[in-house]
């Protein structure tokens, strides 16, 4: 029994990790491909995605995301979700290593403080979580219906944010938040899935593929108005950390055995909240990527 269940630790452990590549990897594709299409239009969402699918580094990344959303699934079937969501995370710093080296993308020092910064509060969460490796899905239903409920309505508001003058000037930024929300969303619905019968998993089934179609272009889109590191960084952020909360409240995982990892990994929590912050480039650089004769100028402020 021990060695069936080390076993299933070790997959979901390779599994978790293949995703974490992919994904990244996926993203920055995506990316290139989103600017190269035309602008997305959620009043017309049949065209818009034909006009992303047409674009051939969209489609690339797009295969690749399918090929790692595949790994993701069986992560969250195999490891408890928020052990697998930290796993996920940890491929967090691929993104900017990937970006620089082979995507064209230049992060400032503010950036890189703040890759280094989630990426050591995630692998903090990692070494924290419960390394149980039979995965469990048991969960409160009403929990469940409430975080889920909490998390879109908190999408919503973002998606629609752009309406107040005070939060216009990053609007990639709060979409990308907004799309990472509704991934979490589908991956905890996928997660609750894992243990249920199917005429119970149905309607998780639904809000899996609900969160996931809504995300899909509130992503696109991000990456069309936003910067690119910035966006992709944001959406995992906001994905994994959901998906790692939800783990503890709806699925009770465990915040740590003692006194001295429940304060670990509260401090993990709060180390990337702060380095997600300083991710994304400064609000006044946004706005001048707008203008042309701004450019040159956030290059080197951002640096």
């Amino acid at each position: 029994m021990t060695s069936s269940l080390s076993l299933t630790f070790v997959v979901g452990l390779a599994a978790a990790i293949a995703s974490a590549l992919g994904t990244n990897l996926a993203f920055l594709f995506k990316q290139r491909g989103a600017v190269a299409a035309p602008d997305v239009d959620v009043r017309h969402p049949i065209r818009s995605a034909i006009d992303l699918f047409r674009s051939k580094w969209w489609t690339i990344g797009w295969c690749i995301a399918v090929v790692a959303f595949l790994a993701h699934v069986a992560a969250l079937a195999l490891l408890t979700l928020s052990l697998a969501q930290a796993v996920l995370s940890g491929g967090f710093v691929l993104l900017a290593v990937l970006a620089e080296r082979y995507f064209g993308f230049s992060l400032g020092r503010r950036q890189w403080i703040g890759v280094v910064l989630v990426a050591g509060a995630l692998a903090l969460l990692g070494i924290t979580s419960d390394a149980n490796p039979d995965g469990h899905a048991e969960y409160s239903v009403s929990a469940m219906v409430l975080f889920e409920s909490a998390a879109v309505l908190l999408g919503l508001l973002l998606i629609f944010s752009h309406r107040t003058q005070r939060v216009r000037a990053q609007p990639g930024v709060l979409l990308a938040a907004a799309a990472g929300l509704g991934f979490g969303v589908s991956d905890i619905a996928i997660k609750a899935t894992s243990g249920s019968g199917v005429a119970d998993g149905l309607p998780w089934v639904a809000v899996a593929l609900a969160a996931g179609v809504g995300s899909f272009f509130a992503s696109a889109r991000s990456l069309q108005v936003g910067d690119g590191v910035g966006v992709i960084a944001v959406t995992a952020v906001a994905a994994n950390m959901s998906a790692i909360l939800a783990g503890v409240v709806v699925f009770g995982d465990p915040m740590g055995s003692d006194a001295r990892e429940v304060a670990a990994r509260t401090a993990a929590f709060v180390m990337v909240v702060a380095g997600a912050a300083l991710i994304p480039a400064p609000a006044r650089a946004a706005e001048a990527l707008n203008d042309p004769a701004g450019r040159m100028s956030v290059a080197v402020e951002a640096r």
